[in-house]
């Protein structure tokens, strides 16, 4: 029987299927520490990391049994998977059921950005000055607006959806253009990065995180902005160079920013908490039961398909 290690403690119910067939590991109330997993990774073949926990060669090198490591979360930056290639441990991820709670997420945050719906609860609750006059403290419509997604994958696709049903308009930059349905699908427009920067209303990062995609957005794409952009990003921290984001922000070169991730999370650049133009998430983009619940079941999908065959399995080094 397959042995499955998994750093974090997740709810039982959506692995009923993983206990059922394989000797299952997995710690009661709390995620495991590196030094843990080190130290039993021998033993097994299949390692399960969440999206925050670093699988590196050390890891990799310790595990001699492993065969697969199956990410619970569809950002895999998490995991070397360059160096799992070279060792032949087969990498999958979940992209399918992380898609539309993350958009959602993207989609909340945009409208609490715009429409300044934190600066407005925080200010009213802590009984600080704010300005009820007919244009005191204003903030910025949605609809009407033109939304410019970096990013135009599965989440990328969900968000438009979800923009265009508020009347605003698409336009997108991706490594590859679209097919001409799913661009008339969403009355998306592909354009060059530094076109939807200039001319977004919102602009909302969505691809993965890769070597090619790191500090993508950094001081000179902030300041080819408008002063009335908001800046979304559901995607990864490490995208994004937070000094020159929070000193954008500080200084009015963008309007407003709404964030889930971080360059180092959990920890946030204080520069960042102090802003009231910017409204903050704890990498929330899947935190609900039922969607945490549905990746459980995905990645249990890819592991029994992987050895049964029952399953799509989902592998992000083929």
């Amino acid at each position: 029987m397959k042995k499955i290690l998994i750093t974090s403690a997740l709810h039982r119910e959506p692995l009923a299927e993983l206990f059922e067939k394989f000797e299952v590991f997995m710690p009661r109330d709390r995620d495991m520490k590196r030094g843990q997993v080190l130290e039993m990774i021998p033993d097994y073949e299949v390692l399960i990391p969440n999206f925050s926990f670093y699988t590196d060669k050390e890891i990799m090198d310790r595990g001699v049994k492993l065969e697969m490591i199956s990410n619970y979360g569809v950002g895999y930056n998490n995991i070397d998977v360059e160096y799992a290639t070279q060792k032949g441990i087969t990498v999958t991820n979940i992209p399918k059921t992380t898609c539309e709670p993350t958009a959602e997420l993207a989609f909340a945050l945009l409208l609490a950005t715009g429409r300044r719906i934190g600066y407005y609860d925080r200010k009213l609750r802590e009984h600080r000055a704010i300005d009820w006059s007919v244009y005191g403290d204003a903030g910025l419509p949605v609809f009407g607006k033109t939304l410019g997604i970096i990013g135009m994958g599965r989440i990328g696709q969900a968000l438009a959806r979800r923009a265009v049903a508020s009347g605003m308009s698409i336009i997108y930059h991706n490594r590859n253009r679209l097919s001409k349905d799913i661009e008339e699908r969403y009355g998306a427009k592909y354009v060059a990065f530094d076109e939807l920067l200039r001319t977004a209303d919102y602009v909302s990062l969505n691809a993965p995180s890769t070597p090619e995609t790191v500090k993508i957005i950094g001081k000179n794409e902030l300041s080819m902005m408008k002063p009335t952009a908001v800046f979304i990003n559901t995607a990864r921290g490490n995208m994004v160079d937070e000094k020159a984001l929070a000193k954008a922000l500080k200084e009015g070169k963008i309007w407003a920013a709404g964030l889930d991730v971080y360059e180092n999370e959990p920890k946030i650049s204080p520069e960042l908490l102090v802003l009231d133009n910017v409204v903050l998430a704890p990498h929330a983009g899947t935190r609900t039961i039922e969607d945490r619940h549905r990746m459980a079941e995905e990645m249990v999908h890819n592991i029994v398909g992987f050895y049964e065959g029952k399953y799509e399995v989902s592998i992000v080094n083929k």
